[in-house]
């Protein structure tokens, strides 16, 4: 049996992925747990990481009186729209990585787009 389809966030990202593969731009993709939320831009054609942001990170996390809701995801979306931009970087494909597009995860997406990163 196999074991990687039976967890539907699993299932989910592996679609998103397999579509966004066949556009040829970057992928900003997206990870939560119930702590943090971590962001970084792929560029799938050089096999590396353009810009990345975390909840992680010593200076968001002196920022930040909580790092798991979603004032920490508007915080995120906008570092990684500017650590993008400085990479030369202004549209990508957003990847959910199969969380569903609510949440935590919208406000990274709403507060990407209001810097200027174009999905």
């Amino acid at each position: 049996m196999n074991k990687t389809n039976t967890n539907p966030r699993a299932r989910r990202a592996k679609k998103t992925r397999m579509r966004i593969r066949g556009l040829d731009i970057k992928r900003l993709t997206i990870f939560r747990s119930s702590k943090h939320i971590y962001a970084q831009i792929f560029d799938e054609n050089l096999d590396r990481v353009v810009a990345s942001a975390s909840t992680n990170e010593a200076d968001v996390k002196a920022e930040l009186k909580n790092t798991g809701n979603i004032e920490a995801a508007k915080k995120i979306g906008q570092l990684i729209a500017e650590r993008a931009k400085e990479s030369g970087v202004d549209k990508v494909a957003f990847d959910r990585s199969g969380f569903k597009y609510h949440g935590r995860v919208k406000a990274l997406a709403d507060a990407a787009r209001e810097v200027g990163l174009n999905f």
